[in-house]
């Protein structure tokens, strides 16, 4: 047996191009599979060790050793501390005690068995070195040729490795056939797949600035970056592009001679049209560059909401929002700013319907007529909590107030401020305390859901998405994944049950 056991070893390692030691290693994760199969009635952990020059081999029987106090909750598998130290006197928690097996004849069928097992094991692991060797590379694109179409998807041979390309991540009206070479951004790595575990993706924003990277110099010497990428695979895309060297003009460095780089990468895209835009840290700057060809107007930001309400002029509004939204989808992604486009006449009604809203919110809380109302708006307040805590210099420079005016005003605006952080208080000792442990609630959020009367894991799970949305003026995904938290304890006490 011992014998055979070599020249197994040796066969295979030869065979495989796989080092010995991977065999030697698959072959004693067979054998201690083949022993376990010997205890019918238990489910045990065995070890195997082949010494790698006799061929011999001897099987053991272990158990983890586990405090006291945690007791066996897995009696085939573990052995409390006391028990073990009467073997070993010196063990400690979370090492091993060990029983040496006595040989025995595995049968016939074993040396078959044992075979296909460490060709599996040997199949994994050469998968695994070539997949380490291909990580190694630390490659961000990928060449390789269509090898054949799998369920819709593309499986594209790189080398010894095979990457697969979802269809979801193909460029729309892309046809790739058996044969086509292909270039695409690799998405992520998998191991757990059957299949290909390189995914690789042609639509991911990054395969762009990947390309430009390619095609760019410039980029790669570390004179220029790409600072932020939108795509509409196939149709369009937006690159934003910052240098700090004066000399270098970003946009013409990518566009290249006579156009030549992007066109490069437009090629590579399948026609997808690329703008090129000067990023800058200027939030409001930045979004302008990234309207064009539009001209903006003007611009209100609203920090908040993290918002831009951007104005434009009737010829210019078309190109501001693009065939199907595009151009202010697109210039939304890049920049990381929700864009709002409208007329100068939207904007106004929009101004003046916040104005309004500000208006009735002053006379209302600080029992005020319009008149003082309207003056507190045009010096620039815009809520209670300005008034009451901006410095008295502030107020007493407005020329229609007299120092009692001013004095009479904040202490209404404070008593305002006062009562309602009573309220909000009070609001939160009503929710619930497995409410506020939900992932993605916050403070702000619980205290207004319980001012809408949502005060429970319950109540939040019975909402819609539209009225939570309307209730607590968050977003449609954020209000789905808190509702979703919120129904899983349902869930999980009907598994339970």
């Amino acid at each position: 047996m011992s014998r055979e056991i070599l020249l197994l070893v040796d066969a295979l390692a030869r065979e495989k191009s796989v080092p010995k030691e991977i065999v030697f290693g698959a072959l004693e994760s067979a054998l201690a599979s083949a022993t376990k199969r010997l205890f019918e009635e238990e489910d045990v952990e065995i070890r195997v060790a082949v010494d790698r020059e006799s061929g011999e081999y001897d099987a053991f029987r272990r158990w983890h050793v586990v405090p006291d106090e945690a007791g066996l909750q897995e009696p085939g598998h573990q052995i409390i501390l006391s028990d073990a130290r009467d073997q070993i006197a010196d063990i400690e928690v979370d090492e091993y005690i060990e029983e040496q097996l006595p040989r025995q004849d595995l049968g016939r069928r074993f040396a078959q068995d044992t075979k296909q097992v460490i060709l599996q094991k040997i199949r994994d692991a050469e998968r695994e070195q070539l997949l380490a060797e291909f990580l190694a590379r630390d490659d961000s694109i990928v060449n390789g040729t269509v090898k054949r179409m799998d369920k819709g998807d593309v499986v594209i041979e790189i080398g010894k490795i095979e990457a697969r390309l979802p269809r979801s991540e193909m460029i729309p009206k892309e046809n790739l056939r058996i044969g086509d070479r292909a270039r695409a951004f690799v998405a992520k790595v998998d191991r757990t797949l059957r299949g290909p575990q390189v995914i690789v993706s042609r639509t991911a924003p990054e395969f762009l600035m990947k390309l430009f990277e390619l095609e760019v110099p410039e980029i790669e010497q570390g004179l220029l970056q790409i600072k932020s990428a939108a795509r509409d695979p196939g149709v369009r895309a937006k690159i934003a592009v910052w240098t700090n060297d004066r000399r270098i003009d970003p946009i013409g460095t990518c566009v290249g001679m006579r156009g030549s780089r992007v066109q490069a990468v437009t090629n590579e895209l399948g026609g997808e049209r690329v703008d090129i835009v000067l990023w800058s840290d200027d939030p409001a700057q930045f979004v302008i560059g990234a309207l064009a060809p539009a001209n903006v107007s003007s611009i209100v930001v609203d920090e908040d909401k993290h918002a831009m309400d951007v104005v434009v002029d009737e010829d210019n509004l078309a190109i501001a929002i693009g065939r199907s939204g595009q151009n202010v989808r697109l210039a939304s992604e890049l920049t990381g700013w929700q864009i709002n486009i409208m007329t100068a006449e939207e904007s106004s009604q929009k101004q003046e319907t916040e104005r309004e809203g500000i208006r009735n919110a002053f006379m209302e809380s600080l029992d005020v007529d319009q008149e003082i109302a309207d003056i507190l708006i045009g010096e620039g307040f815009s809520t209670v909590e300005e008034i009451a805590y901006v410095p008295v210099t502030e107020l007493l420079e407005i020329s229609s107030f007299d120092a009692e005016t001013v004095e009479e005003l904040r202490t209404r605006a404070r008593n305002v401020v006062l009562t309602e952080a009573i309220k909000r208080e009070e609001n939160l000792d009503l929710a619930d305390k497995t409410l506020l442990e939900l992932e993605g609630m916050d403070t702000e959020l619980a205290i207004k859901l319980a001012a809408g009367g949502v005060r429970t894991r319950d109540d939040l799970g019975d909402l819609g998405v539209d009225e939570l949305v309307e209730m607590a003026s968050i977003d449609a995904p954020r209000a789905s994944a808190l509702i979703m938290a919120a129904r899983a304890h349902w869930f999980g006490d009907a598994a339970g049950a």
